[in-house]
């Protein structure tokens, strides 16, 4: 199973920054412990501080079966949870599921942070697991894809 892991602004700096909210754990190494833990899932992984980026890259995982057979798309879109209409209107359109993950409970943060604008667009939402919320997304996409 292919799946797409996309992270938003500033997750390039997950084990850097505020580990007290987000965990001290880099990027690199929650990918690692995913693959130890489940070996037959091919992922991609990318990052982008660029909010086009992130629409391209959903756009492209649309089509038949996805682009390069992507069954499932892993989302922390940072910061553009609570502000992109554009990366909604993304997710929406996905003919692929998209699990929109954040690591720490939105629900409990600032005021401004507590609304996602994906949430209701995506097939399922992983909030405030820590860094195990990327590896329950796939889960979960392994069990909707059965």
């Amino acid at each position: 199973m292919r799946i797409l892991i996309l992270n938003g602004p500033n997750l390039n700096r997950l084990g850097l920054r505020k580990p007290e909210i987000y965990g001290s754990k880099t990027m690199a190494q929650i990918l690692l412990e995913i693959q130890r833990t489940l070996p037959d899932v091919h992922l991609i992984y990318k990052q982008s501080n660029h909010e086009g980026d992130l629409i391209d890259w959903i756009q492209e995982a649309n089509g038949e079966n996805g682009a390069n057979g992507v069954k499932g798309i892993v989302l922390n879109a940072g910061g553009y949870s609570h502000t992109s209409v554009a990366l909604r209107d993304a997710v929406e359109e996905s003919e692929v599921p998209v699990v929109e993950v954040h690591i720490s409970d939105i629900t409990k943060r600032e005021p401004f942070r507590q609304t996602s604008l994906l949430t209701d667009v995506c097939a399922h939402s992983i909030i405030g697991h820590g860094t195990e919320g990327y590896e329950e997304a796939i889960r979960w996409l392994q069990g909707f894809s059965v």
